[in-house]
Protein backbone atom coordinates (compact mmCIF):
# COMPACT_ATOMS: atom_id res chain seq x y z
CA UNK A 1 0.00 0.00 0.00
CA UNK A 2 1.71 3.26 -1.20
CA UNK A 3 0.75 7.12 1.11
CA UNK A 4 2.31 10.29 -0.24
CA UNK A 5 3.64 12.43 2.84
CA UNK A 6 2.93 15.63 4.02
CA UNK A 7 5.48 17.57 2.60
CA UNK A 8 4.56 20.90 4.66
CA UNK A 9 7.56 21.22 6.48
CA UNK A 10 10.42 19.22 4.22
CA UNK A 11 12.33 22.54 3.65
CA UNK A 12 13.93 22.50 0.57
CA UNK A 13 15.33 19.09 0.26
CA UNK A 14 18.48 17.24 -1.86
CA UNK A 15 16.29 14.24 -2.52
CA UNK A 16 13.23 12.90 -2.80
CA UNK A 17 12.99 9.40 -1.29
CA UNK A 18 10.36 6.49 -0.29
CA UNK A 19 10.15 4.03 2.20
CA UNK A 20 9.57 0.60 2.52
CA UNK A 21 8.44 -1.40 5.73
CA UNK A 22 7.30 -4.61 5.90
CA UNK A 23 6.17 -6.92 8.99
CA UNK A 24 5.40 -10.18 9.21
CA UNK A 25 4.82 -11.44 12.28
CA UNK A 26 8.78 -11.95 13.83
CA UNK A 27 9.61 -9.88 16.32
CA UNK A 28 8.38 -6.28 17.75
CA UNK A 29 11.52 -5.00 16.81
CA UNK A 30 10.75 -5.34 13.32
CA UNK A 31 7.22 -3.13 13.72
CA UNK A 32 6.65 -0.85 10.86
CA UNK A 33 6.59 1.40 13.31
CA UNK A 34 9.98 0.82 14.33
CA UNK A 35 11.38 0.62 10.83
CA UNK A 36 10.23 4.23 9.76
CA UNK A 37 11.71 5.61 13.17
CA UNK A 38 15.32 4.18 12.28
CA UNK A 39 14.71 4.92 8.15
CA UNK A 40 13.83 8.97 9.27
CA UNK A 41 16.41 9.46 11.38
CA UNK A 42 18.90 7.96 8.42
CA UNK A 43 17.00 9.99 5.91
CA UNK A 44 17.14 13.20 7.95
CA UNK A 45 21.25 12.62 8.27
CA UNK A 46 21.71 12.58 5.13
CA UNK A 47 18.82 15.41 3.62
CA UNK A 48 16.67 12.91 1.96
CA UNK A 49 12.78 14.00 2.60
CA UNK A 50 10.73 11.24 2.24
CA UNK A 51 7.66 11.63 0.05
CA UNK A 52 5.81 8.55 0.42
CA UNK A 53 5.58 5.20 2.26
CA UNK A 54 4.86 1.57 0.75
CA UNK A 55 3.99 -0.95 3.59
CA UNK A 56 3.17 -4.48 3.36
CA UNK A 57 2.10 -5.38 7.30
CA UNK A 58 1.75 -8.91 8.28
CA UNK A 59 3.55 -10.06 4.99
CA UNK A 60 5.62 -13.28 4.32
CA UNK A 61 8.88 -12.17 2.82
CA UNK A 62 9.27 -15.16 1.01
CA UNK A 63 7.92 -13.90 -2.38
CA UNK A 64 5.67 -11.74 -3.69
CA UNK A 65 2.60 -12.75 -3.33
CA UNK A 66 0.02 -10.72 -1.45
CA UNK A 67 2.90 -8.22 -0.98
CA UNK A 68 1.09 -5.15 -2.53
CA UNK A 69 3.23 -2.76 -1.17
CA UNK A 70 6.45 -3.73 -3.29
CA UNK A 71 4.14 -4.83 -6.10
CA UNK A 72 3.32 -1.23 -6.37
CA UNK A 73 6.44 0.28 -5.78
CA UNK A 74 8.45 -1.96 -8.79
CA UNK A 75 5.25 -0.54 -10.81
CA UNK A 76 5.88 2.80 -9.80
CA UNK A 77 9.49 2.77 -10.68
CA UNK A 78 8.91 0.48 -13.39
CA UNK A 79 6.30 2.35 -15.68
CA UNK A 80 8.26 5.75 -14.59
CA UNK A 81 5.58 7.39 -12.02
CA UNK A 82 7.75 7.50 -9.36
CA UNK A 83 8.35 10.99 -7.57
CA UNK A 84 11.50 10.18 -5.60
CA UNK A 85 15.21 9.04 -6.53
CA UNK A 86 15.91 6.69 -3.93
CA UNK A 87 13.79 3.94 -1.71
CA UNK A 88 14.89 3.55 1.88
CA UNK A 89 14.50 -0.37 3.63
CA UNK A 90 15.49 -1.11 7.07
CA UNK A 91 17.59 -3.68 5.99
CA UNK A 92 17.85 -6.52 3.18
CA UNK A 93 15.42 -8.94 5.20
CA UNK A 94 12.67 -6.35 5.41
CA UNK A 95 13.30 -6.08 1.26
CA UNK A 96 12.54 -9.86 1.66
CA UNK A 97 13.50 -13.15 2.40
CA UNK A 98 13.66 -14.76 -0.73
CA UNK A 99 14.92 -19.11 -0.90
CA UNK A 100 16.28 -17.68 -4.51
CA UNK A 101 19.11 -14.53 -3.70
CA UNK A 102 18.35 -14.11 -7.18
CA UNK A 103 15.08 -13.23 -6.92
CA UNK A 104 15.61 -10.09 -4.31
CA UNK A 105 18.78 -8.64 -6.61
CA UNK A 106 16.64 -8.69 -9.40
CA UNK A 107 13.53 -6.54 -7.81
CA UNK A 108 16.84 -4.72 -6.65
CA UNK A 109 17.69 -3.89 -10.07
CA UNK A 110 14.23 -3.33 -11.76
CA UNK A 111 14.53 0.09 -9.41
CA UNK A 112 18.80 0.63 -10.15
CA UNK A 113 17.64 0.37 -13.64
CA UNK A 114 14.88 2.82 -13.81
CA UNK A 115 17.60 5.38 -11.87
CA UNK A 116 15.90 5.05 -8.76
CA UNK A 117 18.45 3.58 -5.74
CA UNK A 118 17.84 0.95 -2.83
CA UNK A 119 19.36 1.63 0.06
CA UNK A 120 19.29 -0.07 3.58
CA UNK A 121 19.30 2.24 6.75
CA UNK A 122 20.41 -0.72 9.72
CA UNK A 123 22.95 -2.26 7.13
CA UNK A 124 27.07 -2.09 8.26
CA UNK A 125 27.52 -1.49 4.53
CA UNK A 126 26.98 1.26 1.53
CA UNK A 127 24.78 -0.40 -1.37
CA UNK A 128 27.14 1.71 -3.76
CA UNK A 129 28.02 -1.60 -6.21
CA UNK A 130 31.35 -1.81 -4.74
CA UNK A 131 32.80 -5.07 -4.26
CA UNK A 132 32.84 -5.05 -0.41
CA UNK A 133 29.24 -3.98 -0.73
CA UNK A 134 28.22 -6.15 -2.63
CA UNK A 135 29.54 -9.38 -1.15
CA UNK A 136 28.23 -8.33 2.33
CA UNK A 137 24.55 -7.52 0.63
CA UNK A 138 24.54 -11.28 -1.02
CA UNK A 139 25.71 -12.65 2.57
CA UNK A 140 22.70 -10.65 3.99
CA UNK A 141 20.35 -12.45 1.11
CA UNK A 142 21.34 -15.63 1.48
CA UNK A 143 21.20 -15.00 5.61
CA UNK A 144 17.68 -13.90 5.65
CA UNK A 145 16.64 -16.90 3.46
CA UNK A 146 18.30 -19.38 5.35
CA UNK A 147 16.29 -17.68 8.78
CA UNK A 148 13.35 -18.37 7.28
CA UNK A 149 14.48 -22.21 6.24
CA UNK A 150 15.56 -22.60 10.05
CA UNK A 151 12.53 -21.34 11.36
CA UNK A 152 10.44 -23.77 8.92
CA UNK A 153 12.28 -26.60 10.37
CA UNK A 154 11.36 -25.66 14.06
CA UNK A 155 7.92 -24.13 13.32
CA UNK A 156 7.40 -27.71 11.65
CA UNK A 157 8.81 -29.47 14.81
CA UNK A 158 6.75 -27.38 17.48
CA UNK A 159 3.21 -28.76 15.36
CA UNK A 160 4.48 -31.68 15.19
CA UNK A 161 4.52 -32.16 19.35
CA UNK A 162 1.04 -30.33 18.98
CA UNK A 163 -0.64 -32.54 16.94
CA UNK A 164 1.23 -35.96 18.80
CA UNK A 165 -0.39 -34.19 22.08
CA UNK A 166 -3.77 -34.23 20.45
CA UNK A 167 -4.24 -30.45 19.57
CA UNK A 168 -5.59 -29.39 15.96
CA UNK A 169 -3.65 -27.27 13.52
CA UNK A 170 -6.05 -25.86 11.27
CA UNK A 171 -8.59 -26.40 8.63
CA UNK A 172 -12.63 -26.22 9.40
CA UNK A 173 -13.32 -28.79 12.20
CA UNK A 174 -15.69 -30.91 9.34
CA UNK A 175 -19.60 -31.83 9.37
CA UNK A 176 -20.40 -33.27 12.84
CA UNK A 177 -17.66 -31.67 14.77
CA UNK A 178 -16.46 -28.81 16.19
CA UNK A 179 -13.25 -26.36 16.93
CA UNK A 180 -12.98 -26.17 21.40
CA UNK A 181 -10.60 -23.91 22.58
CA UNK A 182 -9.01 -24.57 25.82
CA UNK A 183 -6.59 -22.53 27.66
CA UNK A 184 -3.35 -23.74 28.44
CA UNK A 185 -4.49 -25.46 32.08
CA UNK A 186 -6.78 -27.72 29.69
CA UNK A 187 -9.93 -25.55 30.28
CA UNK A 188 -12.56 -25.42 28.18
CA UNK A 189 -13.34 -21.66 26.62
CA UNK A 190 -15.45 -21.48 23.65
CA UNK A 191 -15.88 -22.83 20.73
CA UNK A 192 -14.84 -21.17 17.47
CA UNK A 193 -17.00 -20.22 14.45
CA UNK A 194 -16.05 -20.51 10.96
CA UNK A 195 -13.30 -18.25 10.17
CA UNK A 196 -12.45 -17.96 13.30
CA UNK A 197 -9.26 -18.64 15.15
CA UNK A 198 -7.81 -18.05 18.49
CA UNK A 199 -5.78 -14.70 19.72
CA UNK A 200 -3.88 -15.99 22.79
CA UNK A 201 -0.51 -17.49 21.54
CA UNK A 202 -1.11 -20.51 24.46
CA UNK A 203 -4.80 -21.25 23.93
CA UNK A 204 -4.88 -24.55 21.86
CA UNK A 205 -7.64 -25.80 19.70
CA UNK A 206 -9.53 -29.32 20.10
CA UNK A 207 -12.04 -31.12 18.22
CA UNK A 208 -15.45 -31.68 20.27
CA UNK A 209 -18.48 -33.22 18.93
CA UNK A 210 -21.42 -31.01 17.20
CA UNK A 211 -24.58 -30.71 17.13
CA UNK A 212 -26.62 -34.24 17.20
CA UNK A 213 -28.32 -34.07 13.63
CA UNK A 214 -24.90 -33.30 11.77
CA UNK A 215 -23.71 -36.27 13.55
CA UNK A 216 -26.28 -38.33 12.74
CA UNK A 217 -25.38 -37.27 9.62
CA UNK A 218 -22.31 -38.52 9.20
CA UNK A 219 -22.94 -42.13 10.67
CA UNK A 220 -25.94 -41.97 8.22
CA UNK A 221 -23.31 -42.44 5.75
CA UNK A 222 -21.29 -44.67 7.26
CA UNK A 223 -24.19 -46.94 7.24
CA UNK A 224 -25.53 -46.25 4.12
CA UNK A 225 -21.97 -47.16 2.37
CA UNK A 226 -21.24 -50.11 4.76
CA UNK A 227 -24.62 -51.55 5.87
CA UNK A 228 -26.60 -50.70 2.49
CA UNK A 229 -24.16 -50.88 -0.11
CA UNK A 230 -24.88 -47.68 -1.31
CA UNK A 231 -21.83 -46.07 -3.49
CA UNK A 232 -20.89 -42.65 -2.87
CA UNK A 233 -22.73 -40.91 -5.47
CA UNK A 234 -26.10 -42.26 -4.45
CA UNK A 235 -25.44 -40.95 -0.89
CA UNK A 236 -25.00 -38.04 -2.14
CA UNK A 237 -27.77 -37.87 -4.62
CA UNK A 238 -30.32 -39.41 -1.16
CA UNK A 239 -28.61 -36.21 0.71
CA UNK A 240 -29.49 -33.56 -2.10
CA UNK A 241 -33.02 -34.76 -2.68
CA UNK A 242 -33.40 -33.88 1.37
CA UNK A 243 -32.14 -30.48 1.29
CA UNK A 244 -29.05 -32.02 3.39
CA UNK A 245 -25.99 -29.44 2.86
CA UNK A 246 -22.32 -29.97 3.44
CA UNK A 247 -20.60 -28.30 6.43
CA UNK A 248 -19.55 -25.27 3.63
CA UNK A 249 -23.50 -25.11 2.92
CA UNK A 250 -23.01 -27.03 -0.53
CA UNK A 251 -24.86 -29.62 -2.02
CA UNK A 252 -23.03 -33.19 -1.58
CA UNK A 253 -20.70 -34.96 -4.13
CA UNK A 254 -19.20 -38.15 -4.56
CA UNK A 255 -15.86 -36.59 -3.66
CA UNK A 256 -17.22 -34.86 -0.57
CA UNK A 257 -18.82 -37.77 0.65
CA UNK A 258 -15.83 -40.02 0.16
CA UNK A 259 -13.85 -37.73 1.72
CA UNK A 260 -16.45 -38.09 4.82
CA UNK A 261 -15.71 -42.08 4.80
CA UNK A 262 -11.98 -41.77 4.87
CA UNK A 263 -11.25 -38.98 7.30
CA UNK A 264 -9.93 -40.48 10.79
CA UNK A 265 -11.00 -37.60 12.44
CA UNK A 266 -14.94 -39.51 12.68
CA UNK A 267 -12.48 -41.92 14.92
CA UNK A 268 -10.84 -39.90 16.87
CA UNK A 269 -7.71 -40.23 15.46
CA UNK A 270 -5.14 -36.34 14.58
CA UNK A 271 -3.77 -36.69 11.35
CA UNK A 272 -1.53 -34.29 10.35
CA UNK A 273 1.05 -33.36 7.25
CA UNK A 274 -0.95 -35.70 4.89
CA UNK A 275 0.49 -32.89 2.62
CA UNK A 276 3.47 -30.22 2.38
CA UNK A 277 3.54 -26.22 1.75
CA UNK A 278 7.04 -25.45 2.99
CA UNK A 279 8.68 -22.05 2.59
CA UNK A 280 5.74 -21.48 0.10
CA UNK A 281 6.94 -23.47 -2.70
CA UNK A 282 5.52 -26.07 -4.46
CA UNK A 283 2.60 -28.23 -2.69
CA UNK A 284 3.09 -31.82 -2.63
CA UNK A 285 1.34 -34.78 -1.02
CA UNK A 286 2.84 -36.90 1.63
CA UNK A 287 3.52 -40.32 1.76
CA UNK A 288 1.73 -42.19 4.95
CA UNK A 289 4.97 -42.86 6.69
CA UNK A 290 5.38 -38.51 6.87
CA UNK A 291 2.19 -38.69 8.22
CA UNK A 292 2.13 -36.77 11.99
CA UNK A 293 -0.65 -38.89 13.96
CA UNK A 294 -2.30 -39.06 17.55
CA UNK A 295 -4.45 -41.61 17.73
CA UNK A 296 -7.42 -41.80 20.18
CA UNK A 297 -6.92 -37.86 20.82
CA UNK A 298 -10.66 -36.90 20.03
CA UNK A 299 -13.95 -38.34 21.08
CA UNK A 300 -15.13 -40.28 18.17
CA UNK A 301 -18.66 -39.71 16.53
CA UNK A 302 -18.26 -43.02 14.34
CA UNK A 303 -18.13 -46.32 15.75
CA UNK A 304 -14.14 -47.58 14.39
CA UNK A 305 -15.46 -50.94 13.94
CA UNK A 306 -17.62 -49.28 11.07
CA UNK A 307 -15.69 -46.95 10.15
CA UNK A 308 -13.10 -49.86 9.46
CA UNK A 309 -15.27 -51.61 7.44
CA UNK A 310 -15.84 -48.91 4.47
CA UNK A 311 -11.80 -48.86 4.44
CA UNK A 312 -11.87 -52.09 4.26
CA UNK A 313 -15.04 -51.64 1.38
CA UNK A 314 -12.97 -49.36 -0.60
CA UNK A 315 -9.61 -51.30 -0.69
CA UNK A 316 -11.75 -53.81 -2.02
CA UNK A 317 -13.21 -52.47 -4.48
CA UNK A 318 -9.67 -52.20 -6.29
CA UNK A 319 -8.71 -54.97 -4.78
CA UNK A 320 -10.55 -56.90 -7.61
CA UNK A 321 -8.41 -54.94 -10.65
CA UNK A 322 -5.62 -55.45 -11.55
CA UNK A 323 -2.75 -52.91 -11.52
CA UNK A 324 -3.03 -52.50 -15.19
CA UNK A 325 -6.52 -52.14 -15.70
CA UNK A 326 -6.53 -49.38 -12.74
CA UNK A 327 -3.86 -47.50 -14.87
CA UNK A 328 -5.91 -47.59 -17.95
CA UNK A 329 -8.76 -45.93 -16.44
CA UNK A 330 -6.22 -43.44 -15.21
CA UNK A 331 -5.19 -42.94 -18.78
CA UNK A 332 -8.57 -42.40 -20.06
CA UNK A 333 -9.40 -39.74 -17.84
CA UNK A 334 -6.18 -38.20 -18.33
CA UNK A 335 -7.00 -38.27 -22.68
CA UNK A 336 -10.39 -37.01 -21.45
CA UNK A 337 -9.55 -33.78 -19.56
CA UNK A 338 -6.12 -33.40 -20.39
CA UNK A 339 -5.01 -33.29 -16.71
CA UNK A 340 -5.08 -35.33 -13.12
CA UNK A 341 -6.36 -34.64 -10.09
CA UNK A 342 -7.63 -36.12 -6.78
CA UNK A 343 -10.96 -34.78 -6.52
CA UNK A 344 -11.59 -35.38 -10.45
CA UNK A 345 -10.66 -39.15 -9.45
CA UNK A 346 -12.84 -39.50 -6.45
CA UNK A 347 -15.89 -37.60 -8.94
CA UNK A 348 -15.65 -40.00 -11.54
CA UNK A 349 -17.87 -42.88 -10.77
CA UNK A 350 -16.22 -45.71 -12.85
CA UNK A 351 -12.65 -44.93 -11.55
CA UNK A 352 -11.36 -46.72 -8.08
CA UNK A 353 -10.68 -43.52 -5.58
CA UNK A 354 -7.80 -41.63 -5.26
CA UNK A 355 -7.13 -43.67 -1.72
CA UNK A 356 -6.90 -46.59 -3.76
CA UNK A 357 -4.76 -45.23 -6.07
CA UNK A 358 -2.48 -43.84 -3.21
CA UNK A 359 -2.77 -47.36 -2.09
CA UNK A 360 -1.83 -49.32 -4.57
CA UNK A 361 0.97 -47.26 -6.06
CA UNK A 362 2.26 -45.81 -3.13
CA UNK A 363 1.09 -41.80 -3.88
CA UNK A 364 -0.77 -40.07 -6.53
CA UNK A 365 2.15 -38.54 -7.68
CA UNK A 366 3.78 -42.17 -8.68
CA UNK A 367 0.76 -43.43 -10.08
CA UNK A 368 0.93 -40.35 -12.09
CA UNK A 369 4.20 -40.75 -13.15
CA UNK A 370 2.91 -44.10 -14.29
CA UNK A 371 0.36 -42.84 -16.95
CA UNK A 372 2.99 -40.42 -18.47
CA UNK A 373 1.96 -37.12 -16.21
CA UNK A 374 3.71 -34.80 -14.39
CA UNK A 375 1.77 -31.84 -12.96
CA UNK A 376 3.37 -29.22 -11.85
CA UNK A 377 1.00 -28.20 -9.73
CA UNK A 378 -2.80 -28.35 -8.65
CA UNK A 379 -4.80 -28.22 -11.37
CA UNK A 380 -8.32 -28.62 -9.56
CA UNK A 381 -8.81 -25.00 -10.77
CA UNK A 382 -8.70 -25.93 -14.34
CA UNK A 383 -12.42 -27.33 -14.11
CA UNK A 384 -13.47 -24.19 -12.13
CA UNK A 385 -11.81 -21.67 -15.25
CA UNK A 386 -13.96 -23.82 -17.49
CA UNK A 387 -17.31 -23.15 -15.55
CA UNK A 388 -16.31 -19.51 -15.50
CA UNK A 389 -15.84 -19.06 -19.26
CA UNK A 390 -18.91 -21.23 -19.58
CA UNK A 391 -21.38 -18.45 -17.49
CA UNK A 392 -19.01 -15.13 -19.30
CA UNK A 393 -20.73 -14.23 -22.22
CA UNK A 394 -23.93 -14.62 -20.69
CA UNK A 395 -23.39 -12.14 -17.89
CA UNK A 396 -21.24 -9.88 -20.36
CA UNK A 397 -24.23 -9.81 -22.74
CA UNK A 398 -26.53 -8.74 -20.01
CA UNK A 399 -24.29 -6.11 -18.31
CA UNK A 400 -24.57 -4.80 -22.25
CA UNK A 401 -28.50 -5.40 -22.15
CA UNK A 402 -28.91 -3.60 -19.19
CA UNK A 403 -26.93 -0.89 -20.52
CA UNK A 404 -28.79 -0.09 -23.41
CA UNK A 405 -31.50 -0.08 -21.43
CA UNK A 406 -30.50 2.92 -19.90
CA UNK A 407 -29.92 4.95 -22.80
CA UNK A 408 -25.96 4.33 -23.20
CA UNK A 409 -25.07 3.42 -26.49
CA UNK A 410 -22.52 0.41 -26.12
CA UNK A 411 -20.15 -1.69 -28.17
CA UNK A 412 -18.06 -4.25 -27.91
CA UNK A 413 -14.32 -5.30 -29.56
CA UNK A 414 -14.79 -9.30 -29.37
CA UNK A 415 -10.71 -9.72 -29.08
CA UNK A 416 -10.21 -7.50 -26.15
CA UNK A 417 -13.37 -7.88 -24.70
CA UNK A 418 -13.28 -4.53 -23.50
CA UNK A 419 -16.49 -2.11 -24.29
CA UNK A 420 -16.94 0.93 -24.93
CA UNK A 421 -19.81 3.02 -23.67
CA UNK A 422 -21.48 6.60 -24.96
CA UNK A 423 -18.46 6.77 -27.26
CA UNK A 424 -16.17 7.81 -24.09
CA UNK A 425 -15.64 5.40 -21.36
CA UNK A 426 -14.12 2.18 -21.87
CA UNK A 427 -14.72 -1.39 -19.16
CA UNK A 428 -14.02 -4.52 -18.09
CA UNK A 429 -15.86 -7.49 -16.44
CA UNK A 430 -13.89 -9.59 -14.67
CA UNK A 431 -14.92 -13.10 -13.16
CA UNK A 432 -12.91 -13.71 -10.36
CA UNK A 433 -12.78 -17.17 -8.90
CA UNK A 434 -13.20 -18.35 -5.44
CA UNK A 435 -10.48 -20.13 -3.42
CA UNK A 436 -10.94 -21.15 -0.09
CA UNK A 437 -7.32 -21.26 2.27
CA UNK A 438 -6.66 -24.23 4.30
CA UNK A 439 -8.49 -22.24 7.32
CA UNK A 440 -11.59 -21.94 5.43
CA UNK A 441 -11.01 -18.62 4.71
CA UNK A 442 -12.53 -17.47 1.31
CA UNK A 443 -10.06 -15.24 -1.60
CA UNK A 444 -10.62 -13.65 -4.53
CA UNK A 445 -7.69 -12.62 -7.04
CA UNK A 446 -8.24 -10.07 -9.65
CA UNK A 447 -5.40 -9.34 -12.43
CA UNK A 448 -5.72 -5.91 -14.05
CA UNK A 449 -3.46 -3.89 -16.30
CA UNK A 450 -2.09 -5.48 -19.28
CA UNK A 451 -1.87 -3.75 -22.86
CA UNK A 452 -5.93 -2.73 -23.42
CA UNK A 453 -6.36 -1.17 -19.41
CA UNK A 454 -10.08 -0.02 -19.56
CA UNK A 455 -11.16 3.23 -17.59
CA UNK A 456 -13.17 0.95 -15.67
CA UNK A 457 -12.43 -2.67 -14.58
CA UNK A 458 -15.88 -4.52 -13.09
CA UNK A 459 -14.71 -6.94 -10.76
CA UNK A 460 -17.47 -9.90 -9.92
CA UNK A 461 -16.62 -12.17 -7.28
CA UNK A 462 -17.84 -15.48 -7.81
CA UNK A 463 -19.45 -17.37 -5.68
CA UNK A 464 -17.77 -21.10 -4.01
CA UNK A 465 -17.99 -23.21 -6.99
CA UNK A 466 -18.75 -20.40 -9.38
CA UNK A 467 -22.08 -21.09 -10.13
CA UNK A 468 -23.10 -17.50 -9.17
CA UNK A 469 -22.35 -14.06 -8.63
CA UNK A 470 -21.49 -12.57 -5.03
CA UNK A 471 -20.97 -9.25 -5.91
CA UNK A 472 -18.88 -6.65 -8.04
CA UNK A 473 -16.05 -4.38 -7.39
CA UNK A 474 -16.24 -0.86 -9.39
CA UNK A 475 -12.77 -0.06 -9.87
CA UNK A 476 -11.41 2.75 -11.78
CA UNK A 477 -7.95 2.58 -13.52
CA UNK A 478 -7.62 6.42 -12.59
CA UNK A 479 -6.81 5.22 -8.84
CA UNK A 480 -3.97 3.04 -9.77
CA UNK A 481 -3.92 -0.50 -8.94
CA UNK A 482 -1.47 -2.62 -8.92
CA UNK A 483 -1.76 -5.12 -11.35
CA UNK A 484 -2.45 -7.98 -8.87
CA UNK A 485 -5.40 -7.47 -5.92
CA UNK A 486 -5.84 -10.06 -3.79
CA UNK A 487 -9.61 -9.68 -2.14
CA UNK A 488 -10.66 -11.19 1.60
CA UNK A 489 -14.24 -11.43 2.53
CA UNK A 490 -14.10 -7.80 4.04
CA UNK A 491 -11.16 -5.89 2.64
CA UNK A 492 -12.06 -2.51 4.76
CA UNK A 493 -12.97 1.67 3.34
CA UNK A 494 -10.15 1.19 0.77
CA UNK A 495 -11.79 -1.35 -1.26
CA UNK A 496 -15.02 -2.16 0.09
CA UNK A 497 -16.24 1.39 -0.87
CA UNK A 498 -16.04 0.43 -4.47
CA UNK A 499 -18.10 -2.61 -3.49
CA UNK A 500 -21.68 -2.92 -5.18
CA UNK A 501 -24.25 -6.11 -4.37
CA UNK A 502 -25.42 -5.02 -8.31
CA UNK A 503 -24.69 -2.95 -11.09
CA UNK A 504 -27.11 -0.52 -10.91
CA UNK A 505 -24.96 2.24 -9.89
CA UNK A 506 -23.08 1.78 -13.05
CA UNK A 507 -26.35 1.32 -15.13
CA UNK A 508 -27.35 4.45 -13.65
CA UNK A 509 -23.84 6.36 -14.07
CA UNK A 510 -24.17 5.78 -17.81
CA UNK A 511 -27.58 6.82 -18.06
CA UNK A 512 -28.07 9.08 -20.70
CA UNK A 513 -30.82 12.12 -19.89
CA UNK A 514 -32.28 14.53 -23.10
CA UNK A 515 -31.85 18.14 -21.72
CA UNK A 516 -34.61 20.69 -22.89
CA UNK A 517 -33.14 22.91 -25.90
CA UNK A 518 -32.22 26.27 -24.92
CA UNK A 519 -33.69 29.28 -26.45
Amino acid sequence: MATPQDESNSGSPELRAAEYVRMSTEHQRYSTENQSDAIRSYAARRGYTIVRTYADEGKSGLNMDGRSGLRQLIADVTDGRADFEIVLAYDVSRWGRFQDADESAYYEYQCRRAGVQVEYCAEPFENDGSLGSDIQKMLKRKMAGEYSRELSVKVFAGQCRLIEKGFRQGGPAGLGLRRQLIDEAGQKKSLLGRLEHKSIHTDRVVLVPGPSDEIEVVRRIYRSFVEDGRSEGEIADLLNSEAVLTDLGRPWTRGTVHQVLINEKYIGNNVWNRGSFKLKQKRVRNEPSMWIRSDGAFPAIVDPLLFNAAQAIIRGRSAKMSDAAMLELLRQLLAKHGYLSGLMIDETASCPSSSAYRSRFGSLLRTYSLVGYAPDRDFAYVESNRRLRQQYPGLVEGMLEELRSAGASVSLNSDTGIATINHEITAALLLCRCAQTEAGSLRWLVRLGGPNQPDITIAARMEPGEGAVRDYYILPALHGWSSRLQFAERNGASLDTYRFDTLEALYELMRRVRLAEVA
